[in-house]
C-alpha cells in the first residue's frame, strides 16, 4: 500500500494536467466571445442593424461550437460488452499458460463464438492483456485513458478524451463548428482590422481585442482545416486515424478498405441514416460499435451474411 501511494498520486497528478489543454481552449474561447461581443459589437461598430446581424450569427456558431465540443469532451468512450471477456476458468487458465500457443488456443476457444473478422498481423486473435478482453473489430487499447475503447480513432489531448465509436460525430461537428466560429470572426472583423490597422479608428481599448481577434481566428482556421478536410476524408473511406495507418487484418488478409461500403453508407455510418440530425451533435450513428459490415462479407466464407442496409429501413 505504501508503494501504491506515489503510483496514485502520480496518476491524480497526470489527470490534472491533462485538463491544461482544455482548460486553454476553454479560456480562449471566454475572451474571443468577450472580445466579438464587447469590444467589436458594442464599442466598435457604429451601425446598429450591423450590430444585430452580427451578434445573431455569432451566437449561432458559438452555440453550436460549445454543445459538441461539450459533447465530445463529456461522452465516455464505449468499451467492449462482456461478451468479449474470458471466463473466469479460460482466465486464469491463460494467466498460467506460459507458452504463446497455448495462449491462442484458448482464445481461440472463447472466440469462437462472437463475431470477430479481424486479426493481428500474425493471424492472431487480438487480445488486451491489461482490459484482459477480446478486443472487437476496430477496438484498440487507449493507454491514456487505460481502456479498451470501441472502434477507437486515436487520444485528443485538447478534448481530454478518447475519439471513438461513442463521439466520433461529435468530434467531428466540433471541428466543423469550430471552423465555422473562426472563419466567421475573421470575415467579420476584417474590415475593422483593416481601420484600426491603417489609423482609420482611434486608438481605443478595444483596438488590441479586435487586432489580436483577428489574428487568433485565422490562425486557427488554418489548423483546424486542415484537421477537419482530413476527418471527412476519412468518414469517406470508413476509415479510423489508427486503420489509415495501419491497414486492418482480416481472414483474407490486410485491406485498407476492409470496412468500405460506398461512399453514401460510409457517411451514413458515422452520421446515421436520418439526415435531419446529422449537424446536430446528438448520438445517431448506426451499429453497436462492436460489430460492422464490411465490403469482404462475401469474399469469406466464414463471415455470415450481414446486412449494410440501415436498420431504419428495414422497418
Amino acid at each position: 500500500q505504501v508503494k501504491m501511494a506515489p503510483t496514485h498520486v502520480l496518476r491524480c497528478c497526470q489527470r490534472g494536467l491533462a485538463w491544461i489543454p482544455v482548460i486553454f481552449i476553454a479560456l480562449v474561447v471566454c475572451w474571443s466571445y468577450y472580445a466579438y461581443v464587447v469590444e467589436l459589437c458594442i464599442f466598435t461598430i457604429p451601425s446598429i442593424a450591423e450590430k444585430i446581424i452580427y451578434m445573431v450569427f455569432f451566437h449561432l456558431s458559438f452555440v453550436m461550437f460549445v454543445w459538441s465540443y461539450w459533447k465530445t469532451i463529456f461522452t465516455r468512450p464505449a468499451n467492449p460488452s462482456k461478451e468479449f471477456c474470458l471466463p473466469k476458468a479460460e482466465k486464469e487458465q491463460y494467466v498460467k499458460e506460459e507458452r504463446p500457443e497455448s495462449q491462442q488456443e484458448i482464445l481461440w476457444r472463447a472466440a469462437a463464438n462472437l463475431p470477430l473478422y479481424t486479426r493481428t498481423g500474425a493471424g492472431a486473435i487480438r487480445y488486451c492483456d491489461r482490459c484482459q478482453v477480446i478486443k472487437p473489430d476496430r477496438c484498440h487499447h487507449c493507454s491514456a485513458c487505460d481502456m479498451c475503447v470501441l472502434k477507437m480513432d486515436h487520444h485528443c489531448p485538447w478534448v481530454n478524451n478518447c475519439v471513438g465509436f461513442s463521439n466520433y460525430k461529435f468530434f467531428i461537428l466540433f471541428l466543423c463548428y469550430s471552423l465555422v466560429y473562426c472563419l466567421f470572426i475573421a470575415a467579420t472583423v476584417l474590415q475593422y482590422f483593416i481601420k484600426f490597422w491603417t489609423n482609420e479608428l482611434p486608438d481605443t481599448h478595444a483596438k488590441f481585442h479586435v487586432l489580436f481577434l483577428f489574428f487568433v481566428a485565422a490562425m486557427f482556421c488554418i489548423s483546424i482545416l486542415s484537421l477537419f478536410s482530413y476527418h471527412l476524408w476519412l468518414v469517406g473511406k470508413n476509415r479510423s486515424t489508427i486503420e489509415a495507418f495501419r491497414a486492418p487484418v482480416f481472414r483474407t488478409g490486410s485491406d485498407k478498405n476492409g470496412f468500405s461500403l460506398g461512399f453514401g453508407k460510409n457517411i451514413a455510418q458515422v452520421f446515421g441514416d436520418k439526415r435531419k440530425f446529422w449537424l446536430l451533435p446528438i448520438f445517431t450513428r448506426l451499429g453497436d460499435g462492436l460489430t460492422f459490415p464490411s465490403r469482404l462479407v462475401n469474399i469469406d466464407p466464414e463471415q455470415p451474411t450481414v446486412s449494410l442496409q440501415p436498420e431504419a429501413n428495414k422497418r
